[in-house]
């Protein structure tokens, strides 16, 4: 599936399109360039899921907690993790499985712990900067 955010005005219905688009899925991986625009999509993700928690980029924490109606929400931000060990002891890979929503940044750094059943998202900046966001969801066995 492929949104297109032509203007920050309509980032809140492109994330309302995108989860519902998305109704069974609860883990995605969103790899994109720095400043792409990550974590102000997962924001608006966060705002449609009703989030009752200030959001913000947990770049220095990896994992942001928040409550909303429909559960914990899990953001991660694994820009800083410099290995597959310093994942493992945050116990990173324990989030995937706990069947909350999980939104990952920089999901590249820890390819082979995170599950296939996972919907990647990519971010890329088009003309006048717009935001091409696609979605790609393969089930695993």
């Amino acid at each position: 599936m492929q949104y297109t955010i032509k203007d920050l005005s309509e980032i809140e219905s492109i994330a309302k399109t995108f989860i519902n688009d998305h109704a069974t899925e609860k883990l995605f991986a969103f790899e994109a360039d720095m400043g792409a625009g990550k974590t102000t999509f997962i924001n608006a993700l966060c705002k449609v899921l009703k989030v009752k928690d200030e959001t913000s980029s947990p770049t220095y924490s990896l994992v942001n907690e928040y409550h909303s109606d429909y559960g914990i929400i899990y953001h991660m931000d694994l820009y800083r993790i410099n290995d597959l060990e310093e994942a493992y002891d945050a116990g990173i890979e324990e989030y995937f499985y706990s069947g909350a929503y999980c939104f990952i940044e920089w999901p590249s750094k820890i390819d082979e712990i995170i599950p296939s059943q996972v919907v990647k998202v990519f971010i890329n900046l088009g003309l006048d900067n717009e935001r091409l966001i696609t979605t790609d969801y393969e089930k695993g066995n």
